[in-house]
């Protein structure tokens, strides 16, 4: 049997319905990993080993007398600390935040977990207020990878996608406005999953309005589709949720990529990459070719988008701002105070132009989409780099999203994208390929992932830095 702590949740509830295992043991399992490994790798800013067994003792007691509740019963999660959670402190990596409280509510995707029996461990590292795409915060630090603790994870979801990979949760719920899920899934050899914007309900509504998303991480395509099983439910305080959807994640995404014609773009028509993830990116997307997919070279047709991107984001940022008005502004990250000022000099026809780019960009994709099933890129066009840095060393420009050019553009357009991992770079870090595909066509672009998780070894998901020019392959 596998280490408990490298179990998917399916695999988990089978295990505690043979009896084979038990919610307790696995809880206590993730919890020695992170007694182990947390104080060099900085996952968590709240773990509460008592909560996690007294729910992990309640639901041994439900798969004891047949009355489990459903997938998420017994399985280990954590969740981002941007997302409410009653009775822990929800400071969102920011010393302006009172952590008095009181912390009285669940957010949607915590209360649907809650409700499913999920045993919560704890609530993992974000930047301040989720602004960039690594991890670290004065407050709390920084988070390292754990291929390689010297680099960064990534972020905004850093922290979760940390978690996942080193085995100290199954699941674990990010949050994405710009790629916070994907990139840290690329980092560190995990699954992340961008839904449709409005599929996972958002309370309270993200700062960054259209380009905020919430998002299933774990170590599998498999396992971030029954999360998403889970956490995809319409909440009242969300009037823009989606309805419930009709069929199950889990039980649409097996159908392989066989006639489906699929666009690769290496680089969005804008980018650069690294050598060496292109190289890896390549030989992911021959797999996809070989498994029936029509694969044409293409790319979407528009222009880097950043400049809109930036300008929404940076009049979120000035809004955070405004929602903490006794506070000392002093103690926040110097970038955030930046991206503060810009936004406060945006005017209302700079932010309306910028949703029309949003608009523009929906249009062009559906169109896009009309001859494609799905797009594919690399997630990110280079691997992981030094940790503490919000760049890499001697990049060009000082902004997180000259580093993430794949991702922000379909946050604008709120489409649904994936990011799986594809293999390693001669250095042995991880590559994640993107798949992205038309709004409401969730299931698509987890079929897709699925697809390609399942004829290759790169799920398999230890954080161990591979031989260097270890020659990548599928499963044996």
């Amino acid at each position: 049997m596998a280490e408990l702590t490298r179990l998917g949740a399916a695999e988990l509830a089978r295990g505690y319905r043979r009896g084979d295992f038990s919610p307790v043991e696995v809880t206590r399992a993730a919890l020695g990993v992170i007694a182990a490994r947390d104080a060099e790798l900085n996952a968590f800013v709240l773990v509460d080993p008592e909560g996690a067994l007294q729910a992990a003792t309640a639901s041994e007691a439900r798969w004891r007398s047949g009355a489990q509740r459903g997938p998420a019963d017994g399985v280990p999660v954590t969740v981002k600390d941007l997302l409410l959670t009653r009775g822990w402190p929800t400071l969102r990596g920011s010393r302006l935040v009172d952590g008095a409280g009181p912390w009285l509510e669940d957010s949607p995707s915590v209360a649907r977990l809650r409700e499913g029996g999920a045993v919560l461990i704890g609530k993992t590292t974000t930047p301040e207020f989720g602004w960039k795409g690594v991890t670290d915060s004065a407050g709390f630090g920084v988070t390292r990878n754990p291929w390689d603790p010297s680099l960064t994870p990534g972020g905004s979801s850093g922290g979760s996608a940390v978690a996942v990979a080193a085995g100290m949760c199954a699941w674990s719920v990010g949050t994405d406005g710009g790629g916070s899920v994907r990139v840290p899934a690329a980092f560190t050899g995990t699954v992340g999953f961008k839904p449709t914007g409005g599929l996972i309900p958002m309370y309270p509504a993200g700062s960054n309005g259209p380009l905020s998303h919430r998002g299933p991480m774990a170590r599998s395509v498999a396992d971030v589709a029954g999360l998403l099983d889970v956490i995809a439910r319409p909440d009242p305080r969300d009037p823009t949720a989606h309805p419930a959807p009709t069929r199950s994640f889990t039980g649409s995404i097996g159908d392989g990529v066989a006639g489906m014609t699929i666009a690769y773009s290496r680089d969005l028509g804008y980018g650069r990459n690294d050598p060496a993830v292109e190289s890896v990116v390549d030989t992911a997307v021959e797999v996809l070719r070989d498994l029936g997919a029509r694969v044409e070279e293409a790319d979407p047709g528009f222009t880097d988008p950043v400049a809109a991107f930036q300008t929404i984001w940076c009049a979120g940022v000035a809004k955070i701002f405004d929602r903490h008005p006794g506070a000392d502004h002093s103690l926040a990250d110097p970038g955030l105070r930046e991206f503060r000022e810009r936004g406060r000099a945006t005017t209302a026809s700079e932010y309306l132009d910028a949703l029309a780019v949003c608009t523009d960009l929906g249009i062009r994709m559906a169109r896009f989409h009309e001859r494609y099933d799905a797009l594919v890129t690399p997630t990110t066009p280079i691997p992981p780099f030094a940790a503490g840095r919000d760049c890499p060393e001697g990049w060009p420009s000082p902004l997180w999203a000259s580093w993430t050019p794949y991702t922000y553009p379909f946050n604008m357009t709120r489409q649904p994208a994936l990011s799986v991992p594809c293999g390693v770079t001669g250095d042995g870090l991880p590559v994640g390929l993107q798949i992205v595909t038309a709004r409401h066509e969730d299931a698509r672009a987890l079929q897709v992932g699925r697809a390609y998780e399942r004829c290759t070894r790169w799920a398999d998901g230890t954080p161990v830095r591979s031989t260097p020019n270890e020659p990548e392959g599928r499963a044996q």
